[in-house]
């Protein structure tokens, strides 16, 4: 435990100074290997000769939705736009990008502590609450109650986005774009604002992507500093 405590502080330290100098957007996945990421996988603890959760394949990024997990950056970022496109390789289903991505396994002993950035079929832009929390406007028509909302219970967690309009046909690629400045997560689907939030509850940490149940595959994770949200 001591040893990953120490290896997530180094972490830190290698995210932050990426920011001090960056000046240009940078590829987080070169389409060879998975250089620069880590995967967090539960179910390998008990049995490591499971199977790999995130593979290389034909120049992508493959999660294979199972065994559930996750696949985190080494370093950390902040004040970014990522742009993401992916698509569901066979049946349509679940998936998420996390941001602000800390403390893992804090919730279900699976989640890391986060905000989720949903790609679920039919939900892409919808914001859930790990043990981080963000506001956006008409919070209780989105997120139900205020009596229930939850940073780490099964409801009230969820943040739906503006319109389920934004995705393109099954097969084709999506391209979801999140800019997270200081205190605020934007998210563009295909050209569409789906979500707008402000006051979250961090402003930097690594970044993840799900393995939930579906394939799915990824061929661009760009990431570029910026100092401005757009419109």
């Amino acid at each position: 435990m001591y040893g990953k405590k120490l290896l997530f502080i180094a972490t830190l330290s290698i995210g932050f100074c990426f920011n001090a100098i960056a000046q240009k957007s940078i590829n987080l996945f070169n389409g060879k290997d998975l250089t620069g990421w880590h995967a967090d996988v539960p179910g390998k603890d008990k049995n490591p000769d499971t199977a790999a959760s995130f593979v290389v394949r034909d120049g992508k990024l493959v999660s294979m939705g199972d065994p559930r997990g996750h696949l985190i950056t080494d370093a950390v970022y902040s004040d970014y736009r990522l742009e993401v496109q992916y698509r569901f390789a066979g049946k349509p289903g679940n998936c998420g990008v996390l941001v602000h991505v800390s403390t893992p396994r804090v919730l279900y002993k699976m989640f890391p502590k986060s905000l989720e950035v949903q790609m679920q079929h039919l939900d892409a832009g919808d914001f859930w609450c790990i043990e981080e929390d963000i506001t956006v406007p008409n919070m209780e028509e989105r997120r139900g109650l205020k009596a229930e909302w939850s940073i780490n219970k099964k409801n009230g967690r969820r943040i739906k986005n503006l319109t389920d309009d934004s995705e393109k046909p099954l097969g084709e690629w999506n391209t979801m774009r999140i800019e997270c400045l200081k205190d605020k997560v934007r998210v563009w689907v295909n050209g569409v604002l789906v979500n707008d939030g402000y006051n979250c509850t961090a402003e930097k940490g690594q970044i993840a992507l799900q393995a939930e149940g579906s394939e799915v595959e990824f061929k661009k994770l760009q990431l570029t500093p910026i100092k401005k949200l757009s419109n």
